[in-house]
């Protein structure tokens, strides 16, 4: 008898076929739990996600928490400004230690009241001297990888992952004139919508839907003619769109003396695998880091904020204002979207059409996907 097709091979069938004869991904890849374990097992436990942006700890002590395929972990700035990741999870009797955000001289136990440094070392535990067999120094909180590139925070549960300087080097070859490190962070929010992972990354991936789907908001920037989607490289995909003078946030500030010509009005979409999502504008930048919560639901980090020319700029606090107020209107759009199209995928007539030229990155990212988990 022969077996059923795995999601797996569905999407390696789809994705072998030439971009100019693409479709969409097949349905099972968005809704099979089977197909989310091997994305947990071959993407996000190794490769590197985005916990935010570097501004958004800058003092010792200041800690965000953060979940990866999960792995709880605390992100943190240490005693000497460095930046951390280690587990969260005590070595006692495995109490998840932190939540949220915060600040903290010392990492305390809310189960035991173990006491841990800054930099994972256990510092205090009570009652336990009579335990022969216990010794302080031989307990610590694990290590994981992290790095800051380009001002972004990146994290990483594999010891053997490259280098994301390294990996995403044609990045700063592409954008490295606007500056992306001096952003500044305005806000940093964090929700669940009643889609599947991919399917917002995708949306991101493609400005096709601009006009439509953000008539209200940015639909009027764009002309579907400008956009150009080249194919990505082997980390990311990006494409990029020449904008009008309709929103000046998008455009270069007058004091912005480093950008020339189409660059002062040019938006980069930056889609960093497997779910560091950027748009990068002469004017502000905003981004989504993404994490599946089950085949149907996605856990999405959502902040954004200026160029160092409008920070500057004695109207600044009226600019994050504007962009704050756009950038929400965008994602309630947005959200309307792609919980429709997870609602059309789930159903039994739907199935996956021809990809527009305007597609490139979504095909891109499906042959990426297809790579990892069948273990290429």
């Amino acid at each position: 008898m022969t077996r059923p097709i795995t999601a797996a091979e569905e999407l390696l069938a789809n994705t072998s076929a030439p971009f100019a004869e693409a479709r969409a991904m097949p349905k099972s890849v968005y809704t099979s739990p089977e197909f989310l374990a091997q994305e947990l097992e071959h993407i996000f436990s190794k490769d590197w996600l985005c916990a935010g942006r570097a501004d958004a700890l800058p003092n010792p002590g200041d800690y965000l928490t953060m979940e990866i395929a999960g792995e709880p972990l605390i992100v943190l700035r240490d005693r000497d400004g460095v930046l951390r990741a280690m587990s969260n999870v005590c070595r006692h009797r495995m109490s998840v230690l932190l939540q949220g955000r915060g600040n903290v001289r010392a990492i305390v136990c809310p189960y035991h009241a173990w006491t841990y440094s800054l930099d994972g070392s256990l510092r205090g535990a009570p009652a336990m001297a009579a335990n022969e067999g216990f010794c302080k120094t031989d307990v610590a909180l694990p290590q994981v990888r992290c790095e800051e590139w380009l001002g972004w925070i990146l994290v990483t549960l594999n010891p053997e992952a490259a280098d994301p300087a390294v990996t995403l080097a044609g990045v700063e070859r592409l954008v490295g004139k606007f500056g992306m490190q001096n952003y500044v962070e305005a806000f940093r929010e964090e929700f669940r919508w009643n889609t599947n992972w991919k399917v917002l990354a995708e949306n991101f991936m493609e400005s096709y839907h601009l006009p439509v789907c953000h008539a209200e908001t940015i639909g009027h920037t764009v002309d579907l003619m400008k956009m150009t989607c080249p194919e990505g490289e082997a980390a990311f995909n990006y494409h990029y769109i020449i904008k009008n003078d309709a929103l000046d946030l998008t455009l270069a500030h007058p004091t912005n003396t480093v950008l020339e010509g189409d660059d002062r009005r040019t938006t980069w979409l930056l889609s960093i695998y497997p779910s560091l999502l950027i748009t990068l504008s002469p004017g502000y930048f905003w981004y989504l880091c993404l994490t599946p919560d089950g085949p149907d639901h996605v856990n999405v980090l959502y902040g954004g904020g200026l160029a160092p020319e409008f920070v500057a700029d004695p109207k600044a606090p009226e600019h994050f204002a504007r962009l704050k107020a756009l950038l929400d209107e965008v994602n309630a759009e947005d959200k309307d979207c792609v919980e429709q199209v997870y609602r059309g995928i789930t159903s039994k007539l739907g199935a996956p059409g021809h990809l527009s030229h305007l597609e490139r990155p979504n095909f891109d990212f499906a042959t990426w996907v297809s790579k990892r988990v069948n273990g290429g």
